[in-house]
C-alpha cells in the first residue's frame, strides 16, 4: 500500500534544476522532489507520496496524522525504521 505520508522541510537546496528537499517524518529524515509546491518553505509541513511532495499541510493535521500512522505501525513500512536517512 502507497501511503501520502507528511513531513516537515528541513532543508531546501537544488539539484539538477529541481527543487528538493530533506523532509523529517518524526525522526526519519528523506530526500524529496518538493517541484510540485513551490511554495513550501523551511519548516512547512507537506504530504510525501514516491518521493514527491504533492501538497502543504498545516502542523496540527501533519502531526495528527504521523500519530495514527505510527500507532498502526504503518508508518515505518512507508518509510523505513528510525535512524534511516535517505539520499
Amino acid at each position: 500500500m502507497c501511503l501520502g505520508v507528511p513531513g516537515r522541510i528541513t532543508a531546501l537546496y537544488e539539484n539538477a534544476g529541481l527543487a528538493m528537499g530533506k523532509v523529517d517524518f518524526g525522526g526519519v529524515t528523506k530526500e524529496v522532489c518538493l517541484a510540485y509546491v513551490p511554495e513550501a518553505a523551511l519548516g512547512n509541513y507537506v504530504v510525501i507520496h514516491a518521493g514527491f511532495a504533492i501538497s502543504l499541510l498545516d502542523e496540527e493535521e501533519a502531526v495528527g496524522t504521523l500519530e495514527l500512522l505510527k500507532q498502526d505501525g504503518l508508518l515505518e513500512g512507508e518509510i523505513g525504521p528510525p535512524g534511516e536517512a535517505g539520499n
